[in-house]
This record gives structure tokens, C-alpha cells and sequence, in this order.
């Protein structure tokens, strides 16, 4: 048997309720969100008791996000299912550095809450938006998005699937474009222009924050959105530098499956990377974690 990597989930799949039959069923999946309950207060209502709206604030969702991946990681270490190598989309990454032994649990959701506070203070200083841009390739997109001054292609999911950040007012008009060469776009449930230069002031308040934090290097093989590459030093710098930089997803994956990885489990609520994966390998295994139909099929078919 390959390898096994968790995929730790970024922004776009939170929703009110999410993943409340984990929280139902299984005790250290409830204790966990306990737990980190008490270092950002009010999480547990923000996530079952609030609106979708409320939620999709950054502000709101990263805690939120990052406290739900927590839960399912620590819930599948008690069935006995552990990863070799882990990697987070944007977000995600906390969480992924948090399960790799860089920080606490509770380190990682302070880090997480400053994270959110940091980013919503500065997505709100402009109308930007992040739309995913389908069906066309890496060169058109940007060539399409450099007609623009404040489009930014971002996130390099996979094949077929690049998301751009930009002004609203010129994202409606990239759209049309797009869709006049043939591709569509979708936009994201996301407030702000995350992984661009709309970023850049959070990325320096970011690295202001983070050195009082401790941060040490992963005890297993951590990927980094800036670098789609592992981590070898340097956490604080790169995590800094991520909020304002591209995510190349599509090559962290591609480097993971070259290195043996062959079961990727998504933790988070949702399915969002398991789709892309599927879209960048169908020659590996992939699991969602979001409910508990999911989490028994992982324990039945996934052994370490």
C-alpha cells in the first residue's frame, strides 16, 4: 500500500450545520470542538446556531473551518487512520501544520482567529471577489487577465480549474470574456481577493503576528501552497507570504502522487478537493470525511 495524505480544506464549502451528525455521533469529534471552544468563544454557536451569511464572513469561517478539520483529523486518529504526508488548501494549511506537530491544536486556532481578524480587516478596504474560471487553459487565462489591472489568476487547482482574485467592477467583465473563449466562470462563497496583491498589507501584519507565535518545523511531510513543494524551513516566513501568493495545489498533488502517495483523505465538510483531485489523478483513492457514512467507509476500507 502508497502512501496516505489529508487534504485539509480551505474556505467555500462552510455552511450553518456543517458536519453536526460527527458532532452527534462521535465523542472526541464533539470534545475537540470543545476544547478549542474555549480558546475562540462562541465557536460551537457560530457554527450550528448562526446564518450562512454570518458564516461567510472570514472573520467567522477560518475559526470555524479550522476547528471542524481539527475535529475529523482527531476523530480518524482514534479509528487508527493516520497520515504519511499532509497538505491544506489556503486556510487549510493551519490546520495541516497543526495535525504535523508545528503548534498545538489550540496554538493553531489562535494563529487561525488573528488570521481571519488580519485578512477581514483588509478584504473590507476593497469590492474584490475570487471567481473560478472553468475549461480553459493556464496560458489563456492569463493572457485574458492580464487586459485587467486588478485581475489575479490565484489558485491553481487542476486541470481546467484556475480561480482569479480581482475588483468586482473588472471581474464582471473578465467573466464575459472568458466565457466569449469559451470557458465559464463560478464564483466563490468567499468575501475578499485572497492569494493577491489585495493581500499584501495582511501578509506583513500576518509575519508581525506570527513572530511571538512559536511555530516549529513539521514533524511530517508538510506541503506548502507557496511553494508546491514540502516544507524544509522557514514556516513563519511562508505561511506570511501565502495569504498574498498563488496556490499551486495542482503541482502539490502532482509532487504527492510522484512520492507515492496513492490515498488522499479530505478533511473538512465538504467535497471540493476531492473533485479536483479526481480531476488531476484517477489513479488514486479518494475520500471525503464530511458525515458519517463517509467516516465508516474510510474505516472500513483504509487501513495503516
Amino acid at each position: 500500500m502508497g502512501k496516505i495524505a489529508f487534504v485539509f480544506s480551505g474556505q467555500g464549502d462552510q455552511k450553518v450545520g456543517m458536519c453536526r451528525d460527527l458532532y452527534e455521533n462521535y465523542p472526541v469529534f464533539k470534545a475537540t470542538l470543545e476544547k478549542l471552544d474555549k480558546v475562540h468563544h462562541g465557536l460551537i454557536d457560530s457554527i450550528y446556531n448562526s446564518t450562512n451569511e454570518e458564516l461567510m464572513k472570514t472573520i467567522n469561517t477560518q475559526p470555524a473551518l479550522y476547528a471542524v478539520e481539527v475535529a475529523i483529523s482527531n476523530l480518524l486518529t482514534e479509528m487508527g487512520v493516520k497520515a504519511d504526508v499532509v497538505a491544506g488548501f489556503s486556510l487549510g494549511e493551519i490546520a495541516a501544520l497543526a495535525y504535523a506537530g508545528s503548534f498545538s491544536r489550540e496554538s493553531g486556532m489562535n494563529i487561525v482567529s488573528n488570521r481571519a481578524s488580519i485578512m477581514q480587516e483588509d478584504s473590507e478596504k476593497f469590492d474584490a471577489i475570487m471567481t473560478a474560471v472553468i475549461r480553459l487553459s493556464e496560458d489563456k487565462v492569463n493572457e485574458l487577465a492580464e487586459k485587467y489591472d486588478y485581475v489575479f489568476p490565484v489558485n491553481f487547482n487542476c486541470p481546467g480549474q484556475i480561480v482569479c482574485s480581482g475588483i468586482e467592477s473588472e471581474i464582471k467583465s473578465f467573466e464575459e470574456d472568458v466565457k466569449e473563449n469559451g470557458g465559464r466562470c463560478v464564483r466563490l462563497s468567499v468575501k475578499g481577493a485572497f492569494h493577491s496583491p489585495f493581500m499584501n498589507e495582511a501578509s506583513e501584519k500576518f509575519a508581525s503576528f506570527l513572530d511571538s507565535t512559536v511555530v516549529e518545523a513539521p514533524e511530517i511531510t508538510t506541503y506548502s501552497n507557496y511553494l508546491g513543494a514540502p516544507y524544509e524551513n522557514s514556516v513563519k516566513d511562508i505561511l506570511a507570504l501565502q495569504i498574498k501568493s498563488p496556490v499551486l495545489w495542482q503541482k502539490s498533488v502532482e509532487d504527492m502522487i510522484e512520492k507515492g502517495v496513492d490515498t488522499f483523505i479530505e478533511i473538512g465538510p465538504g467535497t471540493t478537493l476531492s473533485s479536483i483531485i479526481k480531476k488531476i489523478s484517477r489513479d488514486v483513492r479518494v475520500y471525503s470525511t464530511g458525515c458519517v457514512d463517509a467516516i465508516e467507509k474510510i474505516r472500513g476500507e483504509v487501513s495503516c
